[in-house]
């Protein structure tokens, strides 16, 4: 199984791809989608778009796993990533790779085994999980290979914790709700 995992944000979107055999996880590839910020806010969807639809079309995942937003502070930042969360989604559902999202909570549990794990001890954990000689940067890739391993370690409870597929009336929602 080939998974994306995708950190959302505006300025900057990490990804990863990996693939999961078994209990074997590894590496394929890792990085950002990059925006600046002097650019119109609908170029810089525009072109996380349009970068997203070339890795999936370069990768061909088998699905697609992406952190669940959460803020406490600031409301103007999380509905600019609200809506590169959302162009995410849409890239998602038009090459119909199905969808699984995942919690800050859950991704710190999967990769270190505690759901309060700072940082640092994420980033520790993707290097040694994914056999990598350094910790991947910048940060917002190695949260998106956090989320694709997250994923890879879910995936054989997939009939407990169903993943969404786009079709073209909608969800699939007979594979389950998210």
């Amino acid at each position: 199984m080939r998974v994306l995992g995708v950190d959302p944000g505006i300025a900057r979107l990490g990804y990863g791809v990996v693939e999961v055999a078994g209990s074997k996880i590894r590496c394929v590839t890792y990085g950002c989608v990059e925006t600046d910020a002097h650019t119109q806010l609908e170029l810089r969807l525009q072109a996380i778009y349009h970068q997203l639809t070339e890795l999936l079309e370069n990768h061909h995942p088998d699905v697609m796993a992406v952190e669940e937003l959460f803020f406490n502070r600031n409301t103007t930042t999380a509905f600019t990533v609200g809506q590169a969360r959302g162009v995410v989604l849409l890239a998602a559902a038009e090459h119909a790779t199905p969808l699984a999202e995942y919690t800050p909570m859950q991704v710190k549990q999967a990769v270190t085994g505690y759901g309060r794990a700072d940082k640092k001890q994420i980033q520790q954990m993707v290097k040694i999980l994914l056999g990598l000689t350094e910790i991947p940067k910048p940060d917002d890739a190695a949260d998106a290979l956090a989320i694709a391993i997250t994923h890879g370690h879910s995936a054989p409870l997939e009939k407990l914790m169903p993943v969404s597929t786009p079709n073209q009336t909608g969800w699939n929602w007979e594979r389950g709700v998210r």
